[in-house]
């Protein structure tokens, strides 16, 4: 029987914190990940307030102590000043990984013109790759379809565990013999 690979989804939001609102966001990001992943996982959940100590927090005890290979988070992308998590993101990380901002980016603008006021990135702690996607579960799937090939490459170079993806719902590109 194979292990279940703790993977972290995190929600940023003052209001689903708060309980104003049901966080759509997480299990958006849950929902596509199902359909993605082949390897056995299980959601290692956080929803914290748009406050950089509390998302920095979270992130550092999923990839640290949790033992996630792969991040999630949802939320806190915008312009807006408690918009925060992408401060938060590149605190907590060793590298960042820019490429998969401007894919996401990219494929969002097709959609929508205000794509170009996300400022989500991307970047590794130890053997975590830590990854914000915008707070609309549509958008949420949107961009991890476009950056997921790359994803489990990532986490192997890195020192993670193999993910593997369904190939009917995403193509993980790997080099051959990788």
């Amino acid at each position: 029987m194979s292990t279940m690979v703790p993977v972290g989804v995190v929600t940023v939001s003052d209001r689903a914190f708060r309980g104003i609102y049901q966080d759509q966001g997480g299990p958006g990001i849950e929902a596509a990940l199902a359909r993605i992943l082949a390897t056995p996982w299980r959601p290692a959940r956080r929803l914290v307030p748009d406050e950089r100590p509390a998302i920095e927090a979270a992130l550092a005890e999923l990839a640290d102590v949790e033992g996630c290979p792969l991040v999630v988070t949802t939320g806190g992308t915008g312009p807006a000043p408690r918009d925060v998590t992408p401060e938060a993101t590149a605190a907590v990380c060793d590298r960042m990984l820019p490429g998969f901002a401007e894919l996401m980016r990219a494929v969002s603008l097709r959609a929508v013109p205000t794509a170009i006021l996300s400022r989500q990135v991307a970047g590794t702690r130890g053997s975590c790759l830590i990854v914000n996607l915008p707070g609309k579960p549509s958008a949420i799937a949107e961009c991890l379809d476009a950056v997921f090939p790359a994803i489990p490459y990532c986490i192997d170079l890195i020192g993670g565990p193999r993910l593997e993806t369904d190939p009917a719902a995403c193509v993980a590109f790997r080099p051959k013999g990788a």
